[in-house]
């Protein structure tokens, strides 16, 4: 393949998506890269590594027809990478606390001073309607170190958000 692409989808959630769009990208010669694939409230979101020969335009049209026909948006970038350029996380951090707006913006903006690289962020919100809970998983990379990031976690866990952070050791062999 001569070019890499990130092709982002989002629609209402529907079976045959995945199977729709995937089958589409494999008649028209693509190989598929690195995916994330997941349901967020009604719609469902699909961001994609694609490996094609043409252009993004080339691209777009090839998804044109599935995308049109299961209601589907569509956003293609080219991108400078490829395959197999891992970043490897070293640290899981865990987030629990009421849900209120600017936690994300908080936590993250706490761990990226104490030099977190997050690598994979997911969140729900759990709890009632009356009592919602924002929880936030959060996969990184420690560029100071553990200790920089637990003392930036300590700061947050004094304003009511439970937080657990945990190495993650790789195996190697």
């Amino acid at each position: 393949m001569s070019h890499w692409y990130i092709l982002s989808l989002v629609g209402k959630d529907r079976p045959g998506i995945v199977a729709h769009v995937t089958q589409a990208l494999y008649d028209g010669g693509c190989n598929l890269g690195e995916a994330s694939m997941i349901r967020m409230g009604g719609s469902f979101t699909i961001m994609l590594m694609v490996g094609h020969d043409g252009t993004v335009k080339s691209l777009q049209n090839l998804l044109s027809t599935v995308a049109d026909s299961m209601g589907l948006q569509i956003h293609i970038d080219k991108m400078a990478g490829d395959l197999h350029h891992h970043v490897e996380p070293d640290v899981q951090i865990t987030v629990y606390g009421a849900d209120r707006p600017g936690i994300v913006a908080h936590v993250t903006g706490a761990l990226a001073e104490a030099g977190l690289n997050i690598v994979n962020l997911e969140s729900d919100v759990g709890g009632t309607a009356a009592k919602p809970i924002y929880i936030m998983h959060i996969d990184g990379v420690a560029g100071e170190g553990i200790a920089a990031l637990e003392s930036a976690l300590q700061i947050v866990i004094k304003e009511g958000i439970e937080a657990k952070l945990t190495p993650i050791e790789a195996m190697v062999g």
